[in-house]
């Protein structure tokens, strides 16, 4: 009996590394098909050693620069709104690294990082200020960070739904509950992103996203999602590092805040009752407010038909807010200045 417990033991490792490995010899030949299929939007700007893509269009100044929020979307999360943007004014989306077609980044991960492999790959794609930033999410602490680094260059910021630095803590207060995601599944999946795992995984994505950028974004997602775990890790880290750069002084800003109420499967998947999340939306129109303060020359704008995503569900929100800020950048005040 123990001969035959063996053998059926023996005979399931040996499936389990035969399915392994032909998962990960399917995963490298769908890796190759992706980026015959999918090729880089844009281009791939070397910032010394490593590529960032870059994609950007139209003329004029400022130059709008897009940042994403946490996803694996990349330049891709601005599908809707980019062309109209750029009808007016040059328009630059990018991915950072290790997303979509952006090289991968060694060591821990670093906010500052971000905003210099940005600055970077402007600088070296010939992209002049002054820019207006856009930040998506956790895009906005990425543009505070950018701005600190670099004031000189930045002119005006657009806020889409943009994370804030004490969110968490305000957030929890508001619901009762913890609203930091948990990395440890997502962690776990990353790591085995060579067997083709990933592949196995529904893409869910918003249904008004181009059926091309969607698929573009599943067939790059076993790549993407090791850098995006990455940054979920480091999300105090880099709330702490953007709390450092909140003052804006007179730069033209506009804050949109998503007030849609969260669908019945998101409010079960976050464990929150209907009233905890009224109350979240409370809280973070609170934050918003707050967020709308750190520039003199500010506006905050509520969408009450938007969740999150605001450039998905309401991109003409999000591009009458850019050009808003466009025109405020072009047209100096009194004696030169905002």
């Amino acid at each position: 009996m123990r001969r035959w417990a063996k053998r059926i033991g023996i005979g399931i490792g040996a499936l389990v590394v035969l399915a392994t490995l032909f998962g990960a010899a399917a995963e490298a030949v769908m890796r190759a098909r992706a980026a015959r299929q999918y090729p880089v939007l844009g281009r791939l700007v070397d910032i010394g050693g490593r590529r960032i893509q870059l994609d950007c269009r139209g003329a004029g100044s400022p130059t709008v620069v897009l940042e994403s929020g946490l996803d694996t979307y990349g330049s891709l999360s601005w599908a809707l709104v980019h062309d109209s943007i750029a009808t007016t004014s040059r328009t630059c989306a990018y991915s950072r690294a290790g997303i979509m077609w952006s090289d991968a980044a060694g060591g821990a991960f670093d906010s500052k990082t971000v905003a210099e492999d940005l600055h970077a790959a402007l600088a070296k794609a010939g992209e002049r200020a002054p820019f207006v930033v856009v930040g998506h999410s956790l895009g906005g602490p990425y543009a505070l960070i950018f701005t600190g680094l670099y004031p000189a260059e930045v002119a005006g910021l657009v806020f889409v739904d943009a994370s804030h630095p004490n969110q968490f803590e305000r957030l929890r207060k508001a619901t009762g509950n913890s609203m930091e995601a948990p990395t440890g599944m997502l962690s776990a999946v990353a790591a085995l992103s060579w067997t083709g795992v990933m592949r196995l995984i529904p893409d869910g994505a918003p249904s008004k996203l181009p059926p091309a950028t969607v698929r573009a974004q599943h067939a790059y997602l076993s790549t993407s999602l090791g850098s995006a775990v990455r940054e979920l890790k480091a999300i105090p880290s880099t709330l702490e590092a953007a709390d450092q750069h909140r003052q804006l002084a007179d730069r033209p800003l506009v804050v949109l805040t998503a007030m849609a109420p969260n669908p019945e499967a998101v409010l079960k998947s976050a464990g929150l009752t209907r009233d905890q999340d009224d109350r979240r939306r409370v809280a973070w129109k609170a934050l918003h407010d707050e967020e709308a303060t750190w520039s003199t020359h500010s506006r905050h704008e509520l969408v009450p038909d938007a969740t999150h995503y605001i450039q998905f569900d309401r991109p003409d929100v999000v591009i009458r807010a850019v050009r808003e800020v466009i025109g405020a950048v072009q047209q100096p005040g009194p004696g030169g200045e905002r």
